[in-house]
C-alpha cells in the first residue's frame, strides 16, 4: 500500500482540486482530507457517511459544588481566566491544563474529556472518504489528522487497497507532519507568486527532515512567468522534479460549483494535463 499526500506552503494554492482530480484516475484508492481545520473535499463528493467517532481532543476542569469551599485557589491559580469569581469554568477559555486540579485543597475539580470534534468514515462515488470534522476554536488538529489516516489505513487493509490519497493542510505546523510522516510521496502544490519560493523552502525543509520524497507541481504557473522560471530554477538547483505545470484556468470554478471533479467534467481543458502528471506519480510510486 502507498500514501500520496499533496501538499503546500500555504492555503488556497489548488491542493483539493488537484486530489478529486487523482481520485477519479484512481483506480482503487481510498481517500483522506486530512486538511481537518478547513476540511472541503465532501462538498465536492456529497458523502454518505457511514461510521462516525467522536474526537476526545483535551479535557476540561469540572467543579463539584458540593465539595467546593470558595477558597478561590483556582480562580487566582489559572492563567487563562477560566476561573470566575464565582467558581465557575468559562469552558472556551479552559486549556485543559489541569493547574486548577492541582491547587484545589478540597479536591473539588476534576478534568474530564471534551469532545473537539468528530471523525467520519464515509462512502462516496469516488471511494471511500475518511475525514473529520474539528470544532471552531478546538484543538488538537495533528492528533485528528492521525485519527483520519488511522482510518484510512485499516480501511485500505479491510478492502484491500493498494492507495491511500491524502489532501493535506497548509503550512508546515502540527497538522502537516502528522500528514507527511511515513507517506511514500509528497506533491507539494505551489503558484508563482513572490513568496512561492519561501513557501516552498519550508515544505521541502520539513519534508527532508521526515524523510519524505517530494515533487513539486505548479498551479497557474501562466499567471506570471518570470515568477514560475524563478520556482523552476530553484527546483533544478536543488534536484526537485517539477512534476507538471497547471496553467490558471476558470474552469476550476465551475467544477467546484457543479460538484463534479475536472476530470468529471465534460471536455475540462486541464484533464489531459493532470493526467499526465498523473501517469508520471504513478510511475515514480514504482521506484
Amino acid at each position: 500500500m502507498k500514501q500520496i499526500a499533496v501538499v503546500s506552503g500555504k492555503g488556497g494554492t489548488g491542493k483539493s482540486s488537484l486530489v478529486l482530480a487523482f481520485a477519479s484516475l484512481a483506480k482503487n484508492s481510498v481517500i483522506a482530507d486530512c486538511d481537518v481545520d478547513a476540511s472541503n473535499l465532501h462538498i465536492v463528493l456529497n458523502p454518505t457517511i457511514l461510521k462516525t467517532e467522536d474526537f476526545i481532543g483535551s479535557q476540561i476542569a469540572h467543579i463539584d459544588k458540593n465539595k467546593c469551599t470558595n477558597c478561590l485557589e483556582c480562580y487566582l491559580g489559572c492563567k487563562f481566566g477560566a476561573v470566575t469569581k464565582d467558581i465557575e469554568i468559562a469552558e472556551s477559555l479552559c486549556e485543559g491544563c489541569g493547574v486548577c486540579q492541582f491547587l484545589c485543597p478540597s479536591k473539588a475539580i476534576t478534568m474530564i474529556d471534551k469532545i473537539s470534534g468528530y471523525t467520519y468514515v464515509s462512502k462516496t462515488r469516488l471511494g471511500i472518504l475518511a475525514h473529520a470534522f474539528l470544532k471552531p476554536g478546538a484543538q488538537s488538529s495533528g492528533k485528528l489528522v492521525n485519527e483520519v489516516r488511522k482510518n484510512a489505513i485499516e480501511i485500505s487493509i479491510e478492502d484491500n487497497k493498494d492507495l491511500i490519497l491524502i489532501d493535506g493542510p497548509p503550512g508546515i505546523g502540527c497538522p502537516v507532519i502528522s500528514t507527511i510522516t511515513g507517506i511514500n510521496l509528497a506533491i507539494i502544490v505551489t503558484e508563482p507568486t513572490f513568496s512561492a519560493i519561501h513557501d516552498l523552502e519550508r515544505v521541502l525543509e520539513a519534508n527532508r527532515h521526515f524523510g519524505v520524497k517530494s515533487v513539486v507541481c505548479i498551479n497557474k504557473s501562466d499567471i506570471n512567468i518570470q515568477n514560475t522560471s524563478n520556482i523552476k530554477e530553484y527546483c533544478n538547483r536543488n534536484n526537485i522534479l517539477v512534476i507538471g505545470e497547471l496553467p490558471y484556468n476558470p474552469i476550476v470554478n465551475t467544477a467546484i460549483v457543479s460538484r463534479k471533479t475536472l476530470i468529471e467534467l465534460p471536455d475540462s481543458p486541464l484533464s489531459l494535463k493532470i493526467i499526465e502528471i498523473w501517469e508520471k506519480i504513478m510511475e515514480l510510486l514504482k521506484d
